[in-house]
């Protein structure tokens, strides 16, 4: 009998977690692809310290050809283009590719359109993407020659709060680095519908613990709030409130790539997969999806719309799950090991330039038995020591260590 062929779309966290997991699990006895549009793995946690010049995207990267290669996986820098579920076969921009088994991975597109103003060539920058945080690195140099206010925030259906309050706090570091603190009025605008709800509910305490920290910070909130377009130096909100600046940085929403949105059986509006807990498609039992590109019911309504955090450590548990049961499959039995996004645990190391705060919750979503919030340098060195402890993990493959 032929061995099973694994294609996996997609190279970062989750693809690549993925991708070696299921070799691994299986001992080497199964062919495995990855097609990804990058050819390189970015950790995209360092991305808050890039436009401040604290990392080079040379520190933050490195390719993926090598890491997977010397594990036995093919590798093919390319565009997935179309997906024919049927036929089991994905058209990319370098061939047609088979499978027995696809695991989706392809990550978030910025939807810039939620908020006109934004986006590439806009009045803000953001720092959700390689590209756009070099883009406000370079808008940071200007600023430091020409100061004046500034704004950091996260819009309507936006899920990436944790970067945004952490460029926040960075960048009030910076300022009193640079000896422009008392110079500079800093505003967080946020859909959160209260401070510290991180698209995640909140945790106990934690709105007291955010207040304290703009507080001492002398950051001015706005919260619970749409924004409505970005003109050149003007915020403005969906109430028409105008919040005046010289730079801005602002997280918009992710939405799921458009190869993925086109196969209308297994994705939804935004593009984002609809899936079991055992990371299956809900129609096909030979498709899985992991990471940002799976498709998540969040057990609250609010009033200013709220996006979900799916990077990191979520994406890493998806794409373990996905794997043992790929596995599972391919050995003759059912997948068995399941895990609803919800009770995946929280666990989150927020930076705010010589400080930080460790964020442990026993699940991503209420309701919870335990969650805590534990402020101070210490959240700093951690997050210092896991970026390289992580690159160095992945560069080398051995995703099966914590």
């Amino acid at each position: 009998m032929s061995r099973k062929k694994v294609l996996v779309l997609g190279g970062n966290f989750a693809g690549l977690t993925a991708a070696l997991a299921v070799r691994h699990e299986l001992h080497g006895d199964v062919d495995v692809r990855v097609v990804s549009a990058s050819d390189n793995f970015l950790f995209n946690p360092s991305l808050i310290w890039l436009p401040f010049g604290k990392r080079s995207p040379a520190d933050i990267t490195f390719p993926l050809a090598p890491t997977f290669e010397s594990h036995g996986i093919d590798f093919v820098h390319a565009e997935a283009t179309g997906l024919d579920l049927d036929g089991r076969k994905v058209t990319t921009s370098s061939g047609v590719y088979d499978y027995d088994y696809l695991v989706i991975a392809t990550g978030y597109r910025n939807n810039f359109g939620v908020v006109p103003g934004l986006g590439p060539g806009g009045n803000a920058y953001t720092i959700t993407t390689l590209n756009d945080a070099i883009k406000a690195g370079e808008g940071w140099r200007r600023f430091l020659a020409e100061p004046g206010d500034i704004v950091v925030g996260a819009t309507q259906g936006a899920g990436c709060f944790g970067a945004a309050y952490e460029y926040l706090f960075n960048i009030s570091h910076q300022l009193r680095k640079a000896g422009l603190k008392r110079r500079v009025k800093l505003t967080w605008v946020s859909s959160e519908p209260f401070l510290g709800h991180f698209g995640i509910g909140g945790l106990p305490h934690g709105e007291g613990l955010l207040s304290m920290f703009l507080k001492k910070e002398s950051i001015t909130p706005v919260m619970n709030t749409a924004m409505d377009h970005v003109d050149e130096g003007r915020l403005v909100l969906a109430d028409g409130t105008g919040i005046d600046f010289r730079y801005a940085m602002i997280v918009p929403p992710f939405v799921g790539q458009e190869v993925i949105k086109a196969t209308g059986e297994i994705a939804d509006a935004k593009g984002y997969v609809k899936v079991r807990d055992t990371y299956q498609t809900v129609s096909r039992d030979e498709v899985y999806a992991v990471g940002i590109a799976v498709a998540v019911d969040v057990p609250w309504q609010t009033s200013t719309p709220v996006g979900v955090p799916k990077t990191g450590f979520p994406a890493e548990r998806m794409a373990h799950v996905a794997a043992s049961n790929i596995a599972a499959q391919i050995q003759g039995g059912k997948p068995t090991v399941r895990k609803p996004f919800g009770d995946i645990p929280a666990v989150c190391v927020m930076d705010a330039g010589n400080n930080g705060v460790i964020i442990l919750a026993d699940k991503m979503l209420p309701p919870r038995k335990h969650g805590v919030l534990i402020p101070g340098p210490q959240a700093h060195a951690m997050k210092l020591g896991f970026e390289k402890y992580f690159l160095w993990k992945a560069r080398h493959g051995h995703v099966t260590l914590p």
